[in-house]
């Protein structure tokens, strides 16, 4: 059989053990804290891809700007 590496990675893993700890009454943190490892990884997923999204932008920017300033010099040479 072929072992295609699913399953329960460390933040599913973390979670599930802060939510077996609450729920035994080890821990008293308030749920928010419980399930910090969901939306912190969350978080932190949405502000890389809005950095990829900013740095796409600005370097497609750049290269527009570049081309439309030799486009100017080339007609400029022309007249």
């Amino acid at each position: 059989m072929e072992n295609r590496g699913g399953g329960v990675g460390f933040i599913g893993l973390l979670t599930i053990v802060f939510i077996t700890l609450k729920l035994t009454g080890v821990i008293d943190w308030s749920w928010l804290w419980v399930l910090a490892p969901i939306w912190i990884s969350a978080l932190v997923g949405i502000v890389l891809i809005g950095a990829a999204f900013g740095a796409i932008k600005y370097f497609d920017h750049r290269e527009t700007t570049e081309r439309r300033k030799r486009a100017e010099r080339i007609a400029a040479g022309r007249k």
